[in-house]
């Protein structure tokens, strides 16, 4: 026991420099679309790891393009340390870069970037993935360069999906009684959405001709609820320089690959942004100029399996209460219920997470639905 009590004494908590530290490192997210869209960088400062804040947006900054013969292009800051550009439609044999100010005075630029041509998407697909413990879609994009010169590619996606509540509600409660829920004020179908958060890269650097078949870009479980009826992905397309095309795998190895001795250990990513007033300051970002091609597709639930592991997982435990008819309120104890209609005697329940979809989306389809 003297032995055990001792060995528990001697322990310490350790809490290394890297996560402790008062480091907060600007963080650049975006590329300078040279062709007819918008240019959007994001800015933002580092966190530690044991920080209860996640998000930690740069406002108020001044961020301009800044092309080889010194043209400023400004952006406009917008909400949660976005900046915006509507198109810049630039010359392509020049070369841009990125300037910051900060509030407080920093200054920062980005290296001198030449504006790459992005070869179209070809298509956009997916397979069926049946196995009984990994099955879903794999969505893929294939596309090629005729001049066989791009080589380094890279994809980022946004995501739209329509999804239903686990339970149907014909009716509302309107004080004691029931009444019928009007077709405006249905709450089973509802539309939502979300950005890519992963690294998706290709190369063709090894190959012959500049051709990328059946890419995967990204991949969604059988029981998602984004596959339930209908998904649509928006997906754009980036060349890449050589150092470009590096550093995003650098950071995809450090943020998406790390976990198990058999992972490559974290190294140091360097980008091409630095800090102008302070010039031993890390900086994290590569700025990139290039064409942005964009390709939307629609994958609807009858293009997929009918089987029971193709069932989408609720994200809720659901159930139903039946009470008697004049024993709503008392039945749920002030708590706010949404109703399922059931025959005779009775009426059947089930808590708003079970039936609202709205609190996990919007009613109204987003303008390209079709």
């Amino acid at each position: 026991m003297i032995l055990v009590i001792s060995a528990l004494a001697c322990k310490k908590p350790y809490n290394p420099p890297a996560i402790t530290g008062n480091g907060s490192y600007l963080v650049v997210e975006g590329v300078i679309n040279a062709g007819p869209d918008s240019t959007i960088f994001t800015l933002s400062r580092t966190v530690n790891v044991s920080s209860a804040k996640t998000v930690n947006p740069v406002l108020n900054a001044i961020v301009t393009v800044v092309s080889d013969q010194n043209v400023s292009f400004p952006l406009t800051e917008t909400t949660n340390g976005k900046y915006v550009s509507p198109a810049l439609n630039l010359d392509i044999t020049h070369q841009y870069r990125l300037s910051i100010k900060t509030s407080n005075n920093e200054q920062y630029q980005s290296d001198l970037a030449p504006v790459l041509v992005t070869p179209p998407i070809d298509s956009i697909g997916f397979n069926i993935v049946n196995l009984p413990a990994d099955s879903g879609i794999q969505i893929y994009a294939s596309a090629h360069d005729p001049t066989n010169t791009t080589k380094y590619y890279r994809w980022d996606y946004t995501e739209a999906w329509e999804f239903h509540a686990d339970y149907y509600s014909a009716e509302e409660i309107s004080g004691d009684t029931l009444k019928e829920r009007p077709s405006t004020d249905l709450i089973y179908f509802c539309y939502t959405g979300a950005v890519s958060g992963n690294i998706v890269l290709g190369s063709t650097a090894k190959l012959q001709q500049d051709v990328l078949y059946q890419s995967p870009i990204a991949f969604i479980p059988s029981t998602s609820e984004k596959i339930e009826v209908e998904y649509s992905i928006l997906l754009r397309q980036y060349a890449l320089t050589a150092d470009a095309y590096n550093f995003w795998v650098s950071l995809r190895t450090n943020t998406e690959q790390l976990g198990s001795i058999f992972d490559a250990q974290p190294s140091q990513v360097t980008g091409n942004i630095h800090c102008v007033t302070n010039p031993s300051e890390p900086v994290i970002g590569y700025v990139s100029a290039s064409t942005v091609p964009s390709k939307r597709v629609f994958i609807s639930k009858y293009q997929l399996p009918s089987l029971p592991q193709w069932a989408a997982t609720y994200p809720y435990v659901c159930q139903i209460d039946t009470a008697e008819i004049g024993t709503f309120q008392s039945f749920f104890y002030g708590h706010p219920p949404v109703e399922i209609p059931l025959a005779k005697g009775g009426q059947t329940f089930a808590f708003y997470t079970c039936v609202d979809c709205t609190i996990r989306g919007s009613k109204i389809p987003p303008p390209f639905w079709p």
